[in-house]
């Protein structure tokens, strides 16, 4: 189904990697209709450099004309946070970015920052995630030091993503597939991506690039 973006509706985006690099047009499609004010997450980098992830996130925020927030929530007591809460109520888009997804789930589930960035949907907002970050927020969530599967934060439940793909040896895939099981596995390299749009029971995917789905989405 094509992706209508003439009346904002709740969106979900997984990203298969590349935040603020690989998908500019993509972005820019996502974010009409909307305030152009978006929390950037970067939970996942936080054993890494997340700086440099907000770094690119300004100059990706000046390229496609919209404000970038960051929201600096790199641990668990970070994510009870009133002032990183309100920050994330104060947008209505979300972009989670950063390559741990057990680092992510560890920090959010069950906080109030989680719930934050989830009403932002009641509020038929966005949320994008992109390469780890994208793994965290299924359910089963892929847990990339072996492929296999473990408990995610349930976003998008019932579908488990394998992203930045391009990485993986072929091997890896077949594994990652078959330890999935029954499970729908999306594979997402760089530059593609699945979008989920619309309200329960009302619910429309479309495929971006190179993504591939295994099983049935859910509706």
């Amino acid at each position: 189904m094509s992706y209508d973006r003439s009346m904002p509706e709740p969106t979900v985006v997984l990203a298969g990697g590349g935040p603020f690099t690989a998908s500019d047009d993509l972005d820019r499609r996502l974010l009409v209709g909307r305030s152009g004010r978006v929390a950037v997450v970067p939970t996942a980098d936080a054993f890494e450099n997340p700086r440099l992830l907000v770094d690119d996130a300004t100059a990706w925020a000046q390229r496609i004309g919209i404000e970038a927030v960051p929201v600096m929530a790199l641990t668990r007591p970070d994510a009870r946070r009133e002032d990183l809460v309100a920050l994330v109520q104060s947008c209505d888009a979300v972009w989670l970015v950063g390559d741990s997804p057990i680092h992510l789930r560890t920090v959010m589930k069950d906080t109030p920052l989680w719930g934050a960035i989830t009403s932002v949907l009641d509020r038929d907002g966005l949320v994008v995630a992109v390469a780890g970050s994208a793994a965290a927020i299924c359910d089963p969530m892929t847990d990339p030091r072996g492929g296999a599967f473990t408990f995610g934060l349930g976003l998008t439940g019932g579908m488990a993503a394998i992203t930045e793909t391009e990485t993986w040896a072929p091997e890896q895939l077949m594994r990652a597939r078959h330890l999935a099981g029954d499970s729908v596995t999306v594979e997402l390299p760089t530059g593609a991506a699945l979008i989920r749009t619309g309200h329960e029971g009302a619910v429309s995917w479309e495929t971006v690039g190179d993504a591939v789905v295994h099983g049935t989405l859910p509706g």
